[in-house]
């Protein structure tokens, strides 16, 4: 996709920031909308669906914590991927973003061209992503979920079914991090095992697979990064 194919949402109480992060996603060619508050953010995601959301945590009235899960109770912006705007010092907000349903943080202070670079590669799961009911292709990967197997540079890689469905997790929403927590609901349900299961797990997948795209986030959980 063109960069004016894109629809960007911004989030923000603060005008001053509104109009910056604007005026350089603008002279990228994306197509941007503005909201000061969460009510009027969700009545405008809802309307235009857009491909990113850049939301920030510090709102008043509707936190950008609250906005992000009432969004996500809205089917038609599944495929809108959340980052938002959080302060060095708040940590708290990272991790409480990503239980919200956020897909990833950008720090603030930020300069323009550092933002456009984490705009490009947040969206650059639409571009990279081939996706079938039963087969994804993705950084150099085939991904069979119908016979789990992997196919790396025509060769075929056979994983144990709890391998095969983690990495088919991390890769089903490239560049998100999933929480620890998300991973051991998903993938294990109500089965109980041991605090360095998914580690294990995760470690077994490089090694087999020879790739360094999933990327341990100190903390919260594993993304699968492109």
């Amino acid at each position: 996709m063109e960069n004016n194919e894109y629809k960007i949402l911004l989030v923000d109480d603060e005008p001053d920031i509104l109009e910056f992060l604007g005026y350089n996603l603008t002279k990228e060619g994306y197509n941007i909308y503005k909201a000061n508050n969460g009510k009027d953010a969700v009545t405008i995601a809802t309307s235009v669906k857009p491909h990113l959301i850049i939301l920030d945590v510090m709102m008043p009235e509707m936190d950008g914590i609250e906005t992000c899960r009432e969004m996500k109770k809205i089917s038609t912006l599944n495929k809108s991927i959340i980052a938002f705007l959080t302060a060095r010092s708040e940590d708290y907000s990272q991790i409480a973003g990503f239980d919200a349903g956020a897909d990833d943080y950008i720090t603030k202070p930020i300069k323009p061209r550092v933002f456009i670079s984490r705009v490009k590669a947040l969206l650059r799961r639409f571009m990279v992503t081939e996706e079938t009911s039963d087969k994804m292709s993705v950084a150099g990967l085939v991904i069979d979920r119908e016979r789990y197997m992997v196919i790396r540079d025509e060769q075929e890689i056979i994983l144990p079914k709890k391998e095969f469905e983690l990495l088919w997790l991390l890769i089903s929403k490239v560049n998100k991090v999933f929480t620890r927590d998300e991973i051991y609901s998903i993938i294990w349900g109500d089965v109980i095992v041991g605090d360095r299961t998914i580690d294990v797990h995760v470690r077994k997948i490089r090694e087999k697979l020879e790739i360094d795209n999933i990327k341990t986030v100190k903390g919260v959980g594993y993304k699968f990064e492109i």
